[in-house]
This record gives structure tokens, sequence and C-alpha cells, in this order.
């Protein structure tokens, strides 16, 4: 099982530590196109209209000026420097050395910034989003779809995807569909469902923490995930098609 996760608009900095070493990052086939959309980046970030080129408010202007000296800020484990309401929900901190290790080799998040990333590689803070243009790359999502497809193909091989992410990350990589779960959340009440937006980020992470924790053998089909989320929350499985992957509907109470 591989559990797909976007990034947190907010970011954690690191305190201290050596910056990034593209070369230590997992899917090392995505590191000349690491190196690429960095320094578009880190340009497009010491300009004067970077906020508005990146979608961000005047609060955020520290985060900016973090972009252009990337390659100097410290780093620390993508897990540490990854926060907000999905994360905070994982909850990797309050996780047994055991439980780690299995996140740190079934979670990948999916990255403007650096295609993908695995749960303990080291990478610094930053601010960029998947939906963000940057010049000489372009749109990110298209930027890193065929890159992505070539670098996490190999690396999915053989797994369920459980994929958590938003539709602005999960349009740069489409992985098989006869092995992939999307997870959606819902509200219902008096036979009316809603979707939901700050609960689905707390409910996948709590899904993510579930699966990672729960005693067992991790799921390997979609059947499995559906009876593995089925022991905490009200859940329907939406089969799949030679073309659009599985989706696993988590139901909360309205």
């Amino acid at each position: 099982m591989l559990i797909l996760l976007p990034p947190s608009e907010g970011k954690t900095p690191a305190d201290a530590g050596a910056p990034v070493d593209l070369g230590q990052l997992h899917f090392p086939g995505l590191t000349g196109a690491r190196r690429e959309v960095a320094a578009a980046l880190a340009d497009v970030s010491a300009r004067e209209d970077a906020l508005a080129h990146l979608g961000v408010g005047a609060s955020l202007a520290h985060d900016v000026l973090r972009n252009a000296r990337l390659a100097a800020e410290p780093a620390a484990p993508a897990h540490s420097i990854y926060s907000g309401v999905l994360y905070d929900a994982l909850g990797y901190h309050r996780m047994t050395p055991a439980q780690k290790r299995k996140a740190d080799a079934g979670v990948v998040v999916v990255s403007g910034l650096w295609g993908a990333v695995a749960f303990a590689d080291r990478i610094p803070a930053y601010r960029l989003s998947m939906s963000v243009g940057l010049p000489g790359v372009g749109k990110l999502a298209g930027f890193w779809k065929p890159k992505l497809g070539a670098a996490l193909e190999a690396h999915a091989k053989g797994h369920l995807l459980v994929d958590c992410r938003s539709s602005t990350y999960a349009a740069a990589w489409t992985p098989a569909p006869e092995r992939t779960v999307a997870v959606n959340v819902f509200t219902e009440r008096d036979g009316t469902r809603k979707v939901v937006s700050h609960f689905a980020k707390h409910t996948r992470g709590e899904l993510a923490r579930h699966l990672l924790t729960r005693r067992g053998k991790s799921p390997e089909t979609p059947e499995q995930l559906a009876r593995a989320a089925g022991e905490k929350w009200a859940v329907e499985l939406v089969p799949g098609t030679a073309r659009k992957h599985h989706t696993l509907n988590i139901i909360l109470a309205g």
C-alpha cells in the first residue's frame, strides 16, 4: 500500500540543519526537473511582483523570500515540514517507531516544487502551489505529469494506491486506475450529502493514520481498503472501470 498525499499550504521551517541535497531525495529521475523548477521559483520569488505571480498575500512575503534562497535554507524530513489540518490529523510525531517506519516507506507527497518526495526526505520550507505557472516551466501540473509517470510507476508497481490528493495535485499524475482508490469525504444529514473541504482534509489525515497504525496486514485491494476504513467510518466503495479509478466515500454525520 502507498498513500498519496498533497503538500500542506503552510510549512513549518526547520530551525537548523544542512540544506536540501537533491541527490539524496527519492525518485532520482526527477532531479533535473527539480533543479529547473527550483531555479525558476527562485527567480520569480526575487521579483517585485512575486506575491501576485505566486498567488499569495502580503502576510506570506517572508515565505516567498525563503523561496529565493532555497539552496541555503535548512532542511528537515518532509513529515516535519508539512503541517496543517491533514498532517496534524495524521500525527506522525505521535506514532511508534515501527509505525513511523511504515509511514516513511508508505507515504508519497506530490509537490509542485519537488514533483514527489517520500515522507522522510529532507526538504526546506517553501511556498509554491501546483496551480502556479513559472516562466520557462509553465503550469506545474502539466510540467510534472509526464515526469511523475516515468518516476512513480515503477515505485507504485504491485501496490494499492490510496489517493488522498486534492484535484490540483491529482492532475500531476494519474496512476493505473485498477489499483488506485481516490478518497472522498461527505457529510450526510436527513439523506442529503454535501461535499466538505476542511473536514475532508482532516478525515483524509485520520484515514492515513488509521491505515498506518492499525494492526494486521495493509490493504492490498480496494475491497480490503473499504473494510479497513469501515472499522472507523461509514463508507461505500464505488468500483472503478478500465479507465476510471475506484472511489472510497467516507460519510460523516452532518
